[in-house]
């Protein structure tokens, strides 16, 4: 595996858990609620979560992406357009902030560590993360598929827990700081929304390749 392919998938994963996306609003949520405990034991959840989809597209579609050229592709374009959605979704008129959030009853660690599993489980941008996005950094000609994928899932994990974590730890400072300077909470949607177009179009150069034996 390139260090290029290390590096796009560290960045990749870095501005994914940057956008404001189930995961993120439900462990905010709970930790602004309920205290950075509940948070943590609710990221806990989220992380077996990634690990599950880790596991399932690996190897269920590793094999596939070298029999099927054209599923390759296009699994790449889908990754592309859905990069391309989560910055308009940031950048258009009225988008909304992360710390925007809502009042949730209090539950105890079991069903916390439950709902930040099936949170995470039913999140679309993490089945997009591995089924389309990971993808794009596998290069059949430096190693098995299936391995390139574990290590890439593996950042993309060890990326998004350590990011998460000290949201949920930061959450209530950055909620009430932000609910003193609403321009700071537009300008945060704007370098999201402009760092997720940016790695659209970077990807997009890439969308013609095809996989290889």
């Amino acid at each position: 595996m390139s260090s290029a392919s290390v590096l796009g998938m560290s960045l990749t994963a870095l501005v994914m858990v940057l956008t404001p996306g189930p995961n993120m609003i439900y462990l905010v949520s709970r930790s602004i609620s309920h205290g950075r405990g509940a948070g943590l034991v609710s990221l806990t959840g989220t992380g077996v979560g990634f690990v599950v989809y880790m596991l399932m597209a690996n190897l269920g579609l590793a094999v596939v992406f070298v029999a099927v050229p054209w599923l390759f592709i296009g699994f790449k374009a889908a990754g592309v357009l859905y990069l391309a959605h989560l910055a308009w979704q940031a950048l258009r008129p009225g988008g909304r902030g992360v710390f925007e959030v809502r009042d949730i009853p209090r539950d105890g660690p079991v069903r916390l560590f439950r709902m930040g599993l099936v949170t995470n489980l039913l999140n679309p941008k993490a089945a997009i993360m591995y089924l389309t996005l990971i993808p794009q950094f596998i290069d059949p000609h430096r190693g098995h598929p299936t391995a390139q994928g574990l290590t890439l899932g593996s950042i993309q994990i060890a990326v998004s827990l350590t990011v998460n974590a000290l949201i949920v730890i930061a959450a209530g400072s950055i909620a009430h700081f932000l609910a003193e300077r609403p321009s700071w909470a537009g300008l945060q949607r704007r370098i999201t929304g402009t760092l997720l177009g940016t790695v659209a179009l970077l990807l997009a150069r890439e969308v013609p390749s095809r996989a290889r034996v």
